[in-house]
């Protein structure tokens, strides 16, 4: 299954749909951004760290805020609707591709 994410401000937003497809029960996760690729990875472990998956409705979608890890690319304005996204086992992550020269 693929999934559709939304960039904004440094925020990461997650359907409900994508959330209880792959970060079901995950009260956190670890944002990255790798050559182009948004990660984003469940955290299991409370004392992991990693950004709150904050419930942002009644319809259960959620935001992860990744401020940092937008700015340090130097993407903190950037935003993106509608983003592809799969999951890829061999990162045990959620994945997308970032569009080049933003």
């Amino acid at each position: 299954m693929s999934a559709v994410i939304t960039l904004r401000d440094g925020s990461v937003y997650l359907p409900a749909v994508v959330v209880a497809t792959y970060f079901r029960g995950i009260d956190a996760v670890i944002v990255l951004i790798r050559d182009s690729r948004l990660m984003i990875l469940p955290v299991r472990q409370a004392t992991a760290g990693g950004c709150l998956l904050k419930l942002r409705n009644a319809a259960g979608d959620r935001v992860a805020q990744a401020r940092d890890v937008f700015q340090d690319q130097g993407l903190l304005g950037l935003t993106l609707v509608d983003l592809p996204a799969c999951w890829v086992s061999e990162e045990g992550a959620l994945c997308a591709e970032l569009p080049p020269k933003l």
